[in-house]
């Protein structure tokens, strides 16, 4: 056997291990959503923009739906950070020292993205769609049902996605720090990335423009601070590089 495929082999059982800590956590995490999710739900079915509603259950499974659910939120959230550290350790062996430190610090930037992609749809996006619904059927003379089931899984289509999306600043700046993209691609591909955009903000939302838009423009900005952290992401690398190749001209 060779020491390529060696190193090959190396890869695999280090992935393995990490994808094993990631999972193990995540498990665990869930046994502790179980006793968070309560809480977490009789608090949100108290807010401002739930208390005026009436929570019923359509089918016998509902409830427990609702609190696996949240079980499972919960513990994505706890791991998040936890993955990305691994996903961190499992390629820092190539690169640089100081390349290290700096990619490290994305990890409670990246936390920190997710919960405020969290915050501004939940305590801005969510209040607005709720009070249009809920007017438009008090215009139209509709009396409203609200299923437990349905009002949570509106709430979580609308609050997680934005959590996820707002990580885009730190995946760029990873992708860029690693030499995997650069900055020029991601203006190339702006008009794609700006269509994708309105895609995803259509999925998202209501079939409602003001909703649509309140979504879409926030991701185009995101999309925008993207392409200038991934300059300088790119510039930073590339004096790393130059400083380290005079390091071993220097050597030699």
């Amino acid at each position: 056997m060779t020491d390529k495929e060696m190193s090959v082999y190396d890869h695999i059982g280090e992935l393995r291990k990490r994808l094993i800590i990631v999972g193990s956590l995540f498990m665990a995490s869930v046994i502790g959503g179980f006793f968070l999710a309560e809480p977490i739900i009789v608090y949100l079915q108290q807010t401002e923009q739930a208390k005026e509603l009436t929570m019923n259950a359509f089918r016998l499974t509902d409830p427990i739906k609702v609190f696996m659910q949240f079980a499972f939120l919960i513990a994505f959230i706890i791991t998040f950070p936890v993955a990305f550290y691994q996903l961190w350790s499992f390629v820092s062996p190539g690169l640089y020292e100081k390349e290290r430190r700096v990619t490290l610090s994305y990890i409670p930037i990246s936390l920190i993205l997710f919960l405020s992609g969290l915050a501004f749809s939940y305590f801005v996006l969510f209040p607005f769609v709720v009070s249009f619904m809920m007017g438009l059927a008090n215009r139209l003379e509709i009396n409203q049902v609200i299923g437990v089931n349905e009002y949570f899984q509106f709430l979580f289509q609308l609050t997680v996605p934005f959590g996820v999306l707002f990580q885009l600043p730190v995946v760029v700046m990873f992708l860029t720090r690693l030499g995997i993209v650069t900055p020029q691609f991601f203006v190339k591909f702006r008009k794609y990335a700006y269509f994708i955009l309105l895609v995803i903000a259509a999925f998202i939302t209501p079939p409602e423009l003001l909703s649509h838009l309140m979504v879409t423009v926030p991701l185009f900005i995101l999309y925008e601070i993207s392409i200038i952290i991934s300059r300088i992401a790119y510039r930073k690398a590339k004096l790393a590089e130059t400083k380290m190749e005079l390091e071993n001209m220097n050597k030699d």
